[in-house]
């Protein structure tokens, strides 16, 4: 047993021993503490300045919507150029802009409208960080070190998403708005030169390296190299849907979001008021337990020395997440719904590990980021989607939302057990 939690502790280590691996996770890190810090500082600066929540919902949608219409394009580039370079110049310019909003708020001079232009101008830039950030792994570690590496990161990535807002938080109550855009600028600064010392592995392209070599017969092979950045957004966007085990991961990706996005917020908040009879202390204990069993899931994939079926695993998910769905909706005190949700949270913090590490591994390097912008962009129509929906039905209690989202999650995971292609996913 000792032998056994010395091997997980080592292999989830590995990782860590490597420069550029520490480089990229706490530039990563520190572009997420960024980005809470951000969230804080336009919504604090916003209210401050206008009085409006209105203005306040102006000023992120104008960062929501270049994010969203701008990522595949980001995913294109850093297939075209490096996901270091993107990353690098992404965190420069965010600093520079952080700084500029920063200065002009402390000389007095900010208006709604230079809010909401550097608002759009972030989410812009932001859209060429994040398809580089989640393509850039297998170029800093080898194959077999991919899911401990996710697991580490996702373990950085949880909690700058915890700390963020809160340091931001406190940098405002202390000092003000304009401060904290000033912090947030050397956040992304350090993350750029974090980012700028990573040295990639030399890694030769063996022939018939990729998913067309052990793909279904008819798959698609890496795109080749196209002119135009409309040919290679489609090349991609093609390359992703003729693939039946990518669209099993983009179709299972979207189905936890839509069961996610709007039962894990509506859903929450009417849970801990109505149902349990608590307050924002309740609201507070179901977004610990899912963020908690998350990490530890996370923790425990990336130490497991095996590499499971990762069709079967993605099926058990949904499986699994069906299963804690529909209890939330039937639990009738605190404890039981905590119970629930931490055990929710550990399934999708472990999949995730070797979900994502699947996609590192199998997918062509030079289509890489392509895919995953596909997968992110999925995520950002599907999310508001399911806000509507579920607060919709949330007006007749939690039941019904909880219900429509565990079936939605359970025809999936049929969905993906009736393909013998997916079902033998490794």
């Amino acid at each position: 047993m000792a032998s056994t939690l010395v091997d997980a502790r080592e292999r989830l280590s590995a990782p860590a021993r490597l420069p550029s691996f520490r480089l990229l996770w706490l530039g990563q890190s520190l572009s997420l503490l960024g980005d809470g810090f951000s969230y804080i500082a336009f919504s604090w600066i916003t209210l401050g300045l206008t009085q409006s929540t209105l203005a306040l919902g102006y000023v992120l949608a104008f960062q929501a919507v270049p994010r969203a219409l701008l990522t595949l394009v980001g995913g294109s580039l850093s297939d075209k150029w490096s996901s270091r370079t993107l990353m690098k110049l992404s965190s420069w310019a965010r600093a520079a802009l952080m700084a500029g909003v920063g200065l002009a708020g402390l000389a007095g001079s900010l208006t709604l409208w230079m809010l909401c232009c550097a608002a759009a101008a972030f989410g812009a830039v932001d859209a060429f960080f994040q398809p580089a950030r989640a393509s850039i792994l297998p170029s800093v570690v080898d194959k077999e070190q991919l899911a401990p590496a996710n697991a580490l990161l996702a373990v950085g990535t949880k909690v700058a998403a915890v700390l963020g807002p809160a340091v931001g938080g406190m940098v405002v109550a202390f000092s003000n708005a304009p401060i904290a855009f000033l912090v947030d600028g050397v956040c992304f600064a350090l993350c750029g030169l974090c980012v700028a010392g990573i040295r990639p592995l030399p890694r030769p392209v063996a022939e018939g390296e990729g998913p067309a070599a052990d793909g279904p017969a008819g798959s698609a092979g890496p795109p080749k190299a196209e002119v135009s950045l409309g040919a290679r957004i489609r090349a991609g966007l093609r390359y992703a849907f003729e693939d039946p085990r990518i669209r099993t991961i983009l179709a299972v990706d979207a189905a936890v979001t839509f069961c996610q996005a709007g039962p894990f917020t509506v859903g929450f908040a009417t849970l801990a008021k109505v149902d349990l009879h608590g307050g924002s202390a309740t609201l507070g204990l179901l977004n610990g337990a899912l963020a908690g069993g998350a990490m530890l899931g996370t923790l425990v994939g990336g130490a497991v020395s095996s590499r499971p079926r990762i069709g079967l695993l993605i099926a058990a998910l949904a499986g699994w997440l069906a299963i804690g769905t529909g209890l939330l909706g039937l639990v009738g005190n605190t404890a039981g719904a905590l119970a629930t949700v931490l055990a929710m949270g550990f399934g999708m913090g472990f999949q995730g590990v070797f979900g994502l590490s699947w996609i590192q591994r199998t997918i062509d390097g030079s289509v890489l980021s392509r895919v995953i912008s596909v997968d992110m962009v999925i995520g950002y129509a599907v999310a508001p989607l399911s806000l509507i929906v579920c607060g919709a039905l949330a007006q007749s209690g939690t039941a019904p939302m909880f219900a429509v989202s565990a079936a939605v999650l359970a025809v999936t995971a049929i969905g993906i057990l009736s393909s013998r292609t997916v079902r033998e996913m490794r």
